[in-house]
Formats: structure tokens, sequence, C-alpha cells
């Protein structure tokens, strides 16, 4: 299995720059995975999609404004760093640039309450960080960074919280679940009054979503770790969901790795945390999903082999070259698929 057999032409025109103004506002491709057909729908739409008695899961993971620029005090070269991965003790996995200038000991200063000394130097950029700050840590980080937009991206985005979803909850994300960005407090109660229950996982997105596919056998990429939270409330729930029937939906494909990393082989759940270095691509069981809420995922990346794996990688490429020719707002900002 190639990665080029997951490439697609996209306009570059069609990558979404910034949020629509009314977060619902976006259309909605709906895909039937077992047959490939597609329709075009609006993202409000979806609620007629789901079933009394299914359980939908998002992701309450919260993005912290974790690129940082500082400075080398020695010779005040510009250093950036992104914070990936809380690792405990105030020390964060990092990717950093220049990292060539970062070794051992160095110390990085982005203010008179905040800096980092090296303690790791890794591969591809990656340097661990001991933060050394006076105060609250996430306060001075309100302050200091910025949200790490794709680099796809390259509007200044106005207004921090729309790349933020309406019910994040745990700080320690690199990037927003993107496909929560669609809901409104306002529509989640919808959902829940026809009936569906709205359950949360957790799953702090890292590196991974910043690092292509570079090998040319997709069974050669090496995914990255990220951490992941499933409690017993929502195992129960979802096993009761599974025992009457009913769907599972996962919002996100982050949402997906989650319920997949817990689910045993007969679809059962029990409560977990930790790390999950999951890599779903074709030929993948699923037993933790049966429905998934998505937006449009680059090229030759792992979200779309993640897609792919679900509804059939011809199925998946078929509705994508629809979607470009029905101009749909591609990625974090754009439109969104249900795939049924």
């Amino acid at each position: 299995m190639k990665t080029e057999d997951f490439d697609y032409d996209l306009p570059k025109e069609l990558i979404a720059q910034t949020p629509l103004i009314d977060r619902n506002a976006s259309r909605m491709m709906v895909l039937d995975k077992k047959t490939g057909d597609y329709d075009d729908k609006c993202f409000t739409d979806l609620i007629d999609y789901l079933n009394e008695g299914d359980t939908l899961v998002l992701n309450d993971t919260k993005v912290i404004p974790a690129r940082l620029i500082g400075h080398k005090p020695d010779t005040g070269a510009v250093i950036e760093v992104l914070m990936l991965k809380d690792l405990g003790d105030d020390t964060w996995e990092c990717l950093t640039k220049p990292a060539k200038r970062i070794k051992e000991e160095t110390i990085v200063k982005f203010s008179d309450e905040l800096s980092c000394k090296c303690v790791f130097v890794g591969e591809d950029g990656i340097r661990h960080y001991k933060f050394i700050y006076d105060g609250i840590f996430l306060e001075i980080l309100d302050r200091l960074g910025e949200m790490p937009l794709p680099p796809y991206i390259t509007e200044k985005l106005n207004d921090k919280d729309r790349y933020q979803t309406v019910y994040a909850k745990n700080p320690g994300s690199a990037a927003a679940p993107t496909a929560g960005l669609h809901f409104t407090k306002e529509y989640l109660e919808k959902v829940k009054k026809k009936g569906v229950n709205v359950a949360y996982v957790t799953l702090h997105v890292g590196l991974g979503t910043f690092r292509p596919v570079s090998v040319s056998d997709v069974t050669k990429h090496d995914m990255h770790s990220e951490y992941y939270i499933l409690n017993k409330d929502v195992a129960d729930l979802l096993n009761n969901t599974r025992q009457n029937g009913k769907r599972i939906v996962a919002v996100g494909t982050t949402s997906t790795r989650v319920l997949e990393t817990v689910a045993d082989s007969n679809g059962k759940f029990k409560a977990q945390s930790g790390n999950t270095k999951i890599f779903i691509y074709p030929g993948y069981e699923f037993h933790g999903i049966d429905a998934l809420l998505t937006n449009f995922h680059l090229p030759k990346s792992t979200l779309i082999m993640l897609i792919s794996a679900l509804a059939g990688k011809e199925n998946v490429l078929n509705a994508y070259k629809h979607a470009v020719k029905e101009k749909y707002r591609f990625f974090s900002f754009g439109d969104c698929m249900f795939i049924k």
C-alpha cells in the first residue's frame, strides 16, 4: 500500500483560511460507506442522521496557545517553540525552529516571567524543555503564546476561541479536533432533546498532526503517541449503546482513535487512559465506531487513510473529487463529511 495511493488534486483556493461567522453554517457531504453514494447537505442536517439511543462521542481536549517565540540570551537568536506533549514535572516535548541552535542545557527566554531549558535532544526538530516560570503556567501561556494554527493557514486568527470547540475542557492539545468546531452549545442541546446521548473522551492532539507521511510504504509510517482518557461513565454508556443495538457516532478522527484504542475485538469498552500510537489504514477492522463526522483531510495524510479504512479508498477519493468540483471548503476551518 503506497502513500501515493491517497493523493488527490486540491486547488489552493479551496483551503479555508478563516472560520465561518456562524459555526454550524458549514456544508456537509454525506457518504454511505457501503455503497459509495454521497449527498450534498448542510451541517445542521446532521441531526436527521442521528437516531434516538445513538451515542455521539466528542473530544473535549482544549488547545493551548502552544506556539512561543523566544530568543537565546547569549546570542539573541530567535527561536520558535511549539509545545506538543506534556511529559510532567513542567517538561514538554516540543518542536523547535531552528532546532540546530538548541543543544542540551540551552536556555530559551520568552519573557521575564517565562523561559525554558533544553533537557533532551531528539530527531526531526524535537526537543524536551523544562519550563521555568513565576506564577501560574497556563495564565502566562495565555498571555505570551499564540494558537498553533496549521501551516496551510496563512491568515491571522482574530478570535482565539474560533480554534477551540465550544465544549473544550481539558488543556493539552497542540491542534484542535476540528470536526467539533461546527457545533454550538444550542445544537448539542437539540441533539440531546432528540434522545441522542452525548459523551466525551479526551485525546491531546500532538506531533502526528504536524507530521506528513514521508515514507512511500504506508505500513512503514511511525505514528507518534498521544495521551487519551476514557472514563468509566462513558465506557458504561458505550456498552449500553451497543447492547441496545444503537450506533456509536464519533466526532472526528481523534475521538475515533480513542474509541478504537479502547474497544476490544467484541466492541466492548472499559475505562482507560494512556498513550496511543494507533494507526488506522485500509484493512483495519473497526470495533469502536459505527459512523463518523469528520472534516476534509490533507492528501497523503494519516487522516485520509483512516477514513479510507472506514469507507473504502475509492469511495473516499470519488467523494473528494466531487467536493473539489463543488468547491467545498477544505481542512481545519472547512466543511465536513458524515460517513454513515
